[in-house]
């Protein structure tokens, strides 16, 4: 389960981001600092963005899920970001579409036979869009945290 997973201190919320990469340095760095990723670990997300971009539109409300190779990973873990203005992100699977992203999802995955897994867990959150609009709207970490506790319970 995400849910427990998740810490307070891996969840942003009010985030001010000028782009998709001031991002991935706010993010990734509560991530670093938590020691759930190296120091490499920025640079690596941004690196992988520009190629295989992250960004997907799920009912009007943009999401991205960036997350790079377990090298540059300690222990598995998830950020959270909470966007206060929408940030451009290129839409997966294509380099010319954006989508406008309110929310990120951050993995860190120590083990490369869980990455699908946890992709998996997050889309299957995202697609309800009752709980995507809760999620934009929370500024409460933990509120966040029930969130999602509530929607993987039902699943």
């Amino acid at each position: 389960m995400i849910w427990e997973e998740l810490k307070e201190s891996l969840i942003l919320t009010e985030l001010s981001a000028k782009s998709y990469e001031d991002v991935m340095h706010k993010l990734g760095w509560a991530l670093v600092k938590e020691g759930y990723a190296k120091e490499s670990y920025i640079d690596a997300l941004i690196s992988r963005e520009k190629n295989f971009p992250t960004g997907i539109d799920v009912n009007g409300v943009g999401i991205a899920i960036p997350h790079t190779d377990v090298s540059h990973v300690n222990k598995t873990g998830i950020a959270i970001g909470v966007l206060n203005e929408p940030v451009t992100f290129f839409q997966m699977g294509t380099d010319d579409e954006t989508v406008e992203v309110q929310l990120v999802f951050m993995i860190a995955v120590a083990n490369p036979n869980n990455h699908i897994e946890q992709l998996q867990r997050i889309v299957t959150i995202i697609q309800d869009k009752d709980v995507l609009n809760q999620l934009i709207k929370v500024r409460d970490k933990n509120e966040i945290i029930k969130i999602i506790r509530e929607k993987e319970n039902e699943i």
